[in-house]
C-alpha cells in the first residue's frame, strides 16, 4: 500500500509546483507592465513641463521727451564754378595758382589766339569792301535820282539804284556784326574768376594747348566760394514731417574736435529717393574764418520732439521675419502674441516703436528661435533686487 500512493503525492505536489510558479510568472509580468506604463507616464508628463519655454518679459518704457537724431552730412563751396576755354589757342600765361583768393572780374590767365587774330583781320578786311560798296552805290543812286527831275532816266531805274544800295547797307550791316562777334571771341581769351572766392584747381600750364571745352575734366580752374558754404545731408523719410526749412542744427568735423559749429536748413527736395527712402535737404552755413573746407564730411545733429505715445524695447527684444518686424508678447493665458511694430528711432541700447506697442504689454526680453503665435510659455520670476 506504501508503494502504492507515494507517486499519487509527488503527482500532486508536482501540479501545485507548476500553478504556484505559473501564478508568481505572471505576477511579476504585469507587475512589470505597470511599473513600465508608469515610468513612461512620468517621462511624457516630464517632457511636456519641458518643452515649455521659459522667457523673461519686461515692460516697454515711455519713449524720452526730445532727442536728437545724428546723419552724416557733406560739405559744398556755396557757390562753385568751373572755368572752361571758349577758344581755341595756346595758354599765354596764368596769374592764379590754387589757394589763391581771387576778387570778382580778376584775371586768372590769358589765351594765345593766333588763329583768331587772323579772322578779325580778315573780318575787318571784308567790312570795309563792303563799306566801299555801299557807299558806291548810294553816290550812284544819289546821282540817278537827281537825273529823274530831267525823265532822262525812268522811275524803275532810280528804284532799282535806291534797292541796290539797302542791299549793301545790309551787307555792311552784317560784315559789322561778324566783326563784333569774332571780337567779343577775343574777350574770351582772357579769362576771369566770376566771383570773389578761392582758385579751388588749375588744371592748365604755360605752352597748354587749349580747346574748346564743357566735359568733366577739361576745365582750366574751379573756383569756389568759401566764406558760405552748403551742407547737404539725406534725411530718412520717417523724420521729413519734423524738418522744416529754417530749423537750425549742429555739426561737428572730424579733425577739428571740440568745435560745434551751426547750420540753417535752406531748401528740401520734396522727393524721396526710391533707392535710400530718404529726402535730401540742404543747409547753409557761415564760414567766416575759412576753418570748413569744401569736401569735408561732417556729424550733422537735429534736435526732435520724441513722440508721447512712443514706447521703446531693446534691440533684442525684436524679431526679424519675413512677413516684417515682430515683437513677441505674452497673453494672460502665457501664450505668445506676436505683434507687428515700426521703428522710429535707433538708440543703439534701445529702440523707439511709433506703433504697434501697448504699456500694459508682457515683451519678451531675448524670443527664443522658432517662436511662433500660440506658444505656451512659462514666465520667469524677476530676480529680486540687491
Amino acid at each position: 500500500m506504501f508503494e502504492s500512493s507515494s507517486p499519487k503525492v509527488s503527482r500532486g505536489l508536482l501540479w501545485t509546483t507548476l500553478v504556484l510558479g505559473a501564478a508568481i510568472a505572471i505576477f511579476v509580468v504585469f507587475s512589470g507592465m505597470g511599473a513600465r506604463q508608469s515610468d513612461a507616464a512620468r517621462l511624457n508628463d516630464r517632457a511636456q513641463a519641458q518643452a515649455v519655454m521659459t522667457v523673461s518679459v519686461i515692460a516697454p518704457s515711455p519713449a524720452t521727451g526730445s532727442a536728437s537724431l545724428e546723419l552724416p552730412g557733406r560739405i559744398e563751396a556755396f557757390s562753385k564754378a568751373s572755368i572752361y576755354a571758349r577758344i581755341s589757342g595756346y595758354l599765354k600765361s596764368w596769374k592764379a595758382d590754387i589757394g589763391t583768393p581771387v576778387k570778382a572780374g580778376q584775371l586768372l590767365a590769358e589765351i594765345d589766339t593766333p588763329d583768331l587774330d587772323q579772322q578779325i583781320l580778315q573780318a575787318k578786311a571784308e567790312l570795309a569792301s563792303t563799306q566801299a560798296n555801299a557807299a558806291l552805290s548810294e553816290n550812284t543812286a544819289k546821282r540817278w535820282q537827281s537825273l529823274l527831275a530831267t525823265n532822262f532816266v525812268s522811275s524803275q531805274a532810280v528804284e532799282e539804284k535806291l534797292g541796290d544800295y539797302k542791299v549793301k547797307q545790309a551787307i555792311v550791316a552784317a560784315s559789322q556784326a561778324n566783326v563784333n562777334r569774332i571780337e567779343a571771341m577775343k574777350n574770351f581769351s582772357r579769362i576771369v574768376a566770376p566771383f570773389a572766392g578761392v582758385v579751388t584747381a588749375r588744371n592748365t600750364d604755360v605752352g597748354a594747348l587749349i580747346n574748346v571745352g564743357g566735359s568733366a575734366g577739361s576745365e582750366l580752374f574751379v573756383v569756389s566760394d568759401i566764406k558760405r558754404l552748403r551742407l547737404y545731408v539725406n534725411l530718412p523719410q520717417a523724420y521729413v514731417a519734423q524738418i522744416h526749412k529754417g530749423t537750425v542744427a549742429k555739426f561737428t568735423v572730424p579733425g577739428k574736435s571740440g568745435k560745434t559749429f551751426t547750420a540753417t536748413v535752406m531748401s528740401l527736395s520734396q522727393a524721396i529717393n526710391t533707392g535710400s527712402g530718404s529726402m535730401l535737404i540742404q543747409l547753409a552755413a557761415d564760414n567766416p574764418n575759412t576753418e570748413l573746407l569744401p569736401g569735408e564730411f561732417a556729424n550733422v545733429s537735429f534736435q526732435l520732439a520724441g513722440v508721447s505715445a512712443a514706447l521703446s524695447v531693446p534691440p533684442s527684444a525684436l524679431i526679424f521675419t519675413k512677413a516684417g518686424l515682430r515683437v513677441a508678447t505674452v497673453s494672460a493665458e502665457n501664450k505668445v502674441v506676436l505683434k507687428a511694430v515700426v521703428i522710429g528711432r535707433d538708440y543703439g541700447n534701445k529702440v523707439e516703436l511709433s506703433s504697434g506697442l501697448e504699456a500694459t504689454d508682457r515683451v519678451i526680453e531675448s524670443p527664443p528661435d522658432g517662436v511662433t503665435d500660440g506658444d505656451l510659455v512659462k514666465v520667469a520670476l524677476a530676480e529680486p533686487k540687491k
